[in-house]
């Protein structure tokens, strides 16, 4: 289970002394703690492993925008830093799928929703994320789904 994995790589990122990995661990404990929260409040014991990978995703997603925004003011040093934590959340995340795979998998989508023009890309992306969580780069795929959709 993917909470075990946390606990167990805090422990050796604190016994190794890399500070960027306590670090990023600490915030992914974090998230996940507020993330039970949340189910619990939905009448749930605790987060299923589908909505850790997309709390993974959302994260590395937060990364992203904040390397561009410091990339942009010319903070490299801070960039680094986001680049890094990057690194360290995408190793909990099972290996993500090939191009090919998306396109399959989106085809297969717009079938199984019977999906035929760009008003129906919310099913087809809500699909997609329930059965491709932490697999898929979603924003990537919202490429293929509107391309399939507008026949482009």
């Amino acid at each position: 289970m993917l909470r075990d994995k946390f606990t167990a790589a805090l422990k050796e990122a604190m016994l190794a002394k890399d500070q960027r990995r306590v670090g990023t661990v600490r915030l992914i404990l974090a998230a996940l703690k507020d993330k039970d929260i949340e189910a619990r409040g939905a009448g749930r014991e605790k987060s299923t492993d589908e909505e850790i990978l997309g709390l993974l995703q959302k994260m590395i997603k937060q990364r992203n925008d904040s390397i561009e925004a410091f990339d942009k003011a010319g903070r490299v040093e801070l960039a680094t830093q986001e680049r890094e934590e990057k690194a360290i959340i995408e190793s909990y995340l099972p290996a993500q799928m090939s191009a090919d795979d998306v396109r399959a998998a989106v085809k297969a989508a717009v079938a199984a929703v019977g999906a035929a023009s760009v008003k129906d890309m919310g099913k087809v992306m809500a699909e997609l994320k329930a059965k491709f969580a932490g697999k898929m780069d979603f924003s990537k795929a919202n490429a293929v789904v509107k391309e399939m959709l507008t026949g482009g």
